[in-house]
């Protein structure tokens, strides 16, 4: 990647009430990149997916951890990173099927919308000692431009 052009950097109690807190600062630092109103929709539903699963899964619903959130944008390209100090993921290849959620009342779905929302997602999880979410975005002008000089 190219040199960083701007970052911000998150951390907030790992409550559910911070997921729209987190949705939104990550969706209007994006906004200075020229992504369309469906790309910044798309962008908080991967965040809100990736925070949610540190509060739920890693944390396992204890307020008194901190979920923290590095956004940095490079001359055409978005990188925002999720990050607990959680329980961590056992597979972590596993926990991206479809539908495969330790939470019974889950469905599932929190990797696979990262996935089809965002150009590349990956994930680095020891157990006890948490997850980090790296998730991709370009806008769409910027990534099909990408895909016609491949």
């Amino acid at each position: 990647m190219t040199a960083i052009k701007n970052q911000m950097k998150l951390s907030f109690m790992s409550i559910p009430e911070n997921v729209p807190l987190a949705r939104v600062t990550v969706a209007a630092f994006a906004s200075q990149l020229d992504f369309t109103l469906e790309d910044l929709e798309e962008i908080r539903v991967a965040v809100s997916e990736a925070v949610s699963n540190c509060i739920i899964h890693g944390y396992k619903n204890d307020p008194n951890y901190t979920v923290s959130i590095i956004c940095t944008v490079f001359e055409d390209v978005l990188e925002i990173s999720i990050e607990d100090q959680g329980v961590g993921i056992e597979d972590v290849s596993q926990a991206m099927q479809a539908a495969f959620s330790t939470e019974s009342d889950r469905m599932g779905l929190g990797f696979t919308f990262m996935q089809s929302f965002m150009d590349k997602l990956n994930v680095e999880s020891s157990l006890n000692k948490g997850t980090k979410v790296t998730m991709v975005k370009r806008p769409l002008d910027v990534a099909a431009a990408a895909l016609e000089e491949s």
